[in-house]
């Protein structure tokens, strides 16, 4: 495997490492983590509107690809709840669920998806992936994870309703035909929600989700649950997938590429934020734009091989770790061993209420839902809660693809705006309990400032989006300080500057300049520096009115203060003012106040 290079094949860089301690490792991870998804994979595909199988398969090879061209250590793909939700939501307005045109289509929108991640990891395009705010993720679960636990009530009461709408709708569908409520299955569901919680909550090791369908399942077996009415799960058609292209024409393309691009953010958000938090945890290499190649190939070729939409797992992946794996060859073993339970056992399936699945989903909805992360965005930042609102709110009030494009838009409005109304303040120096000069801020501190030096910071970008702004403060700012006409300009958090940036910075230091003053600027960051050669704005300041301090900047400013005002004032704001004259000086310093013309 080392001969094959590792930016065509991934794997090879794990491959080659592996040992026997690391094989037995997977090999447990890769047990434990079948046991999991088999209820899951069923649970999931129900939710997507599709046949049971299709999760599993979609458990199957899924991983497979993505573990040998991702780029995560321990992350294991397949299908989810909130890809899955989507799916439905994508689909069911223009077929009905679980019908062949439907699963034509899940296969052809995976396939599309695939292909929209491929070329996003083409063209390097994961960084990008961080600019959606975290809050359009924990809305837009919350969202998926309500229209998923109203969508499941129905087969957990044992009765029939539309499918579909907003939340709304459904709530008021599901009111209308509470009176038909099945006894019998209504207790297989809670039956299996309580048995998968407390597994969950005492043994979060064990594989709570089987257990509790084995739990449902028997008790539906005990009361005669198919002679009350109660649905069970149908056959599958067969334990492995086949190849199943689907049927291609432009006019489906057309229709499903807008919820394709959804689905394709979605899964790149979930996987790459696994990917990351696992390398972090573990201190181990994680590419992103490897893994949403590696997520594009597995959807790709999955949705060939009746595969629908799938990503990275949190649950999948959190018990991959904690079995300890230590390569993605868990996660393959994880599909063999599927597989093999699959022929096994297969058949078996069709003894599984629907009620007991029911159970389990609106167990994973009330898990998804992070109450926590939901309590500190509303009571900590305004711009994110704003995000959170509109993408909840889209979600569970239009669609939940829709709701993806409403947090993208909201995310970017809001870096938007942060990047264009950068901090520019006046900074004053206060002194430490070490003794040492510290520069705060002069007006929310009110600390008092020298009469003729102002020292003014700048945090944040200064390029033409931002150039408005800091024109409105820094005219603001000049009109409160009239007389303080030695300006030090500290470029503080500014990376680079554009043409219009420097624009502004030339016309601050004209107009310092015609009334009479003098303006430096503190810089040190290389490319910025670069920047301000390029633009002319050293040309037009001049090197020796361009420091890499404040301290060396307020040294060159204390040689063109005016010393009569200096003599009068009582307020020493710098240490560098115990070299100015004053009452108590004045005498030792008369020769160099003789000297300098400027005395009134």
């Amino acid at each position: 495997m080392s001969q094959i290079p590792p930016r065509l094949f991934p794997a090879a860089r794990w491959l080659s490492r592996m040992d026997a301690s690391s094989l037995r490792s997977d090999a447990v991870a890769g047990l434990t983590n079948a046991a999991i998804v088999l209820p899951q994979g069923v649970a999931f595909a129900i939710i997507a509107g599709l046949p049971p199988e299709y999760g599993l398969y979609t458990a199957m090879l899924v991983p497979i690809i993505a573990a040998l061209w991702g780029s995560s250590m321990v992350m294991v793909s397949g299908p989810t709840t909130a890809i899955s939700a989507l799916v439905f939501a994508s689909l069911s307005e223009f077929t009905e669920p679980g019908s062949a045109r439907f699963i034509e289509l899940a296969l052809l929108l995976t396939v599309l998806v695939g292909l929209f991640q491929i070329g996003a990891g083409l063209a390097r395009l994961g960084g990008l992936v961080s600019f959606v705010s975290h809050s359009v993720i924990v809305a837009f679960t919350a969202a998926a994870a309500i229209l998923i636990a109203l969508s499941q009530l129905p087969a957990a009461l044992g009765i029939t309703v539309e499918r579909g709408g907003n939340v709304v709708e459904r709530v008021i569908r599901l009111a209308s035909e509470l009176g038909a409520t099945n006894a019998t299955a209504l207790a297989i569901a809670g039956v299996t929600l309580a048995s998968v919680a407390l597994v969950q909550w005492r043994a979060p090791r064990a594989p709570g989700f089987l257990i509790a369908l084995m739990a449902g399942s028997a008790l539906a077996a005990l009361l005669g649950a198919e002679a009350h009415g109660v649905a069970m799960l149908p056959p599958i058609g067969s334990a492995l997938p086949s190849f199943a292209p689907p049927g291609l024409s432009f006019d489906d393309v057309v229709l499903l590429a807008p919820s394709a691009a959804a689905i394709a953010l979605v899964g790149l958000l979930e996987a790459i934020s696994i990917g990351r938090s696992f390398a972090v945890r573990r201190q181990e290499r994680f590419a992103p734009n490897q893994e949403m190649v590696g997520q594009g190939l597995s959807n790709t070729v999955g949705g060939f091989f009746q595969c629908y939409a799938g990503s990275g797992s949190f649950t999948r992946s959190g018990v991959n770790a904690e079995a300890g794996a230590r390569t993605p060859l868990s996660a393959i073993l994880a599909s063999v061993t599927l597989a093999v339970i699959l022929l096994l056992f297969g058949p078996w399936i069709s003894v599984i209420p629907m009620p007991a699945i029911a159970g389990l989903i609106l167990y994973v909805a009330w898990r998804l839902i992070d109450r926590a992360e939901l309590r500190h965005i509303l009571t900590t930042s305004r711009p994110e809660t704003l995000i959170l609102v509109a993408t909840l709110g889209s979600g569970l009030l239009i669609e939940l693809d829709f709701a993806i494009y409403i947090g993208v838009i909201a995310s970017f409005s809001v870096f938007i705006y942060d990047s264009a109304h950068p901090s520019l303040r006046v900074s004053a120096p206060v002194e430490t309990a070490s003794g040492r000069r510290k520069f705060r801020n002069a007006d929310l501190h009110h600390i008092p400032e020298c009469p003729q030096v102002v020292t003014v910071r700048l945090d944040g970008p200064l390029y033409f989006g931002s150039v408005e702004h800091v024109e409105a403060e820094w005219e603001r700012m000049r009109a409160a300080r009239p007389g303080q006409t030695r300006v030090i300009f500290y470029l503080k958090g500014v990376g680079k500057i554009d043409l219009s940036g420097a624009d502004f910075l030339i016309q601050a230091i004209r107009e310092v300049r015609a009334a009479g003053g003098q303006f430096h600027i503190v810089a040190l960051f290389p490319p910025l520096l670069e920047c301000l050669r390029r633009f002319h704005v050293i040309d037009e300041i001049g090197e020796d009115h361009l420091h890499i301090s404040k301290g060396d900047a307020l040294a060159a400013t204390m040689a063109e203060l005016d010393l009569g005002i200096c003599r009068s004032c009582t307020r020493r704001i710098f240490t560098e003012c115990a070299d100015l004259p004053n009452a108590a000086n004045e005498a030792a310093l008369a020769p160099r106040m003789g000297q300098d013309r400027r005395i009134s």
